[in-house]
């Protein structure tokens, strides 16, 4: 099996880092624009493999695509950070070339790859892969949800002083601090809902956190974060290359599934070998559909925007 990351930047390297870690195929190619940047970022990963336990062999290149040939899933994180104060939606000039392009050049070499995209605006940006590669729907997968409720299950976690790996709990909606909803009716400890050891003042404190999760650390570090990112994208690489079927929020192209129609939106699906095999209809509440439903006409005023730039 083999692996593509495109991006060798923080979030793209711990992805890797990640892939190569756990062994989850045999190559692993990490490709950037900058001269020389992806090549030291495998070295640097290899350099690990003795200490770490690894065999993954972990090779680096300069924009040289011919390299990534049948790569089996390929995961874009390609394009310009978010800066302190910046939205996503200004992201979206600059990122849809370049994930545009990248697809293109993926897929001119591999052309059968399950493609996982993490780049920001990632609803806009799994939209543009979608619609631009002409690809099946089950191989265009944004992560982000998984990240969303990554860090739902950290807020939690600090409120219930409790173990991460006893919690479910799910964001659903867009990647974005203002479109993502934290599903707390749903969430649980072990079973239990987390609404019978909350108040409702604490589990509405829990979400807004989540919500802004992504530009808290943005103004603590100066820049986008990258571990949480990185290891997101990987738990999702692993579930298609060894078909767990493991059920994640990603964003996946909508066609009737929870009201939306022609849009690409975070939603729980079950990840396999095939990419996302079906959507779980976790039957929303009034509420909840109607935060859904505001959620997907802000991604689509996103995706308006990127039609003007592609005309």
């Amino acid at each position: 099996m083999k692996v593509t990351v495109v991006g060798a930047g923080a979030v793209g390297a711990t992805c890797a880092d990640n892939i190569a870690r756990k062994e989850l195929v045999e190559e692993l190619v990490l490709v950037d624009i900058k001269e020389g940047f992806a090549e030291g970022k495998a070295l640097d990963i290899m350099q690990t493999s003795s200490l770490l336990g690894f065999d993954t062999r972990v090779i680096g290149v300069t924009n040289d695509y011919a390299k990534t040939a049948n790569s089996d899933v390929v995961v874009i994180t390609s394009g310009i950070p978010r800066k302190p104060g910046m939205t996503r939606e200004e992201l979206i000039g600059t990122n849809a070339r370049i994930v545009e392009t990248v697809c293109k050049n993926l897929l001119e070499y591999s052309p059968n790859a399950i493609v996982v995209v993490i780049s920001n605006p990632m609803d806009t940006m799994t939209y543009l892969a979608l619609k631009s590669t002409g690809l099946p729907k089950n191989r265009i997968i944004g992560m982000g949800g998984i990240l969303d409720s990554a860090r739902f299950k950290t807020y939690l976690q600090k409120s219930l002083n409790c173990s991460q790996g006893d919690l479910h709990a799910t964001v659903i909606g867009g990647h974005g601090d203002t479109t993502m909803i934290p599903l707390t009716r749903l969430a649980t400890l072990n079973g239990t809902p987390v609404s019978n050891m909350l108040d409702a003042d604490q589990l509405k404190q829990v979400a807004a956190d989540t919500m802004v999760g992504g530009a808290t650390l943005t103004k603590l570090l100066g820049t986008s974060a990258w571990y949480a990112p990185g290891a997101a994208g990987a738990a999702l690489v692993e579930s298609i290359i060894r078909n767990e079927r493991k059920v994640f929020p990603c964003c996946v192209y909508l066609e009737g599934e929870y009201g939306q129609n022609d849009i690409c939106l975070g939603v729980p699906v079950v990840i396999g070998k095939n990419g996302w095999e079906s959507i779980i209809d976790y039957k929303l509440n009034e509420e909840e559909q109607a935060a859904f439903n505001k959620s997907a006409d802000a991604v689509r005023n996103m995706n308006a925007v990127l039609d003007t730039l592609v005309a």
